[in-house]
């Protein structure tokens, strides 16, 4: 797989919920909860972070009696250092289009004054139906 350097908004998430306690084993579950993300979304990205060395995965060692075993995961080293890296440079993006609309850069066009040409159409010839072409 080809390595991105940008993450979709709903792997930012992610990232942001694992790097809140980079080192503690979090189960799905807890995550979905904090990103408010579906198991068909977060699970294909935890999955897909595992496979880049991001995220590890391990099995509950020790379920709680009448549960079955989760899965648990935490950030690596070097998924804390791209998920950081990675949070901050959508911190910064998110901070100059916040500045881009106060400054005016995103300003709705100003009418020129002229006006539109509209189409009218005349009296239809006696005996045609309107709209119809002979």
């Amino acid at each position: 797989m080809a390595s991105r350097s940008e993450f979709s908004a709903q792997t930012l998430s992610v990232l942001a919920a694992l790097c809140g306690q980079p080192s503690q084993w979090q189960h799905g579950y807890a995550l979905a909860k904090q990103t408010g993300l579906k198991s068909g979304t977060l699970y294909p990205i935890l999955i897909r972070l595992a496979d880049r060395g991001l995220v590890e995965a391990c099995w509950q060692e020790e379920p709680q009696p009448g549960r079955p075993r989760r899965h648990l995961y935490r950030l690596t080293s070097a998924g804390l250092a791209s998920a950081t890296g990675a949070l901050a440079s959508a911190a910064e993006r998110a901070a100059g289009q916040a500045a881009a609309a106060r400054a005016g850069t995103g300003k709705p066009r100003v009418a020129t004054g002229k006006p539109r040409a509209r189409v009218r159409q005349g009296p239809a010839a006696p005996g045609a139906v309107a709209g119809m072409t002979p």
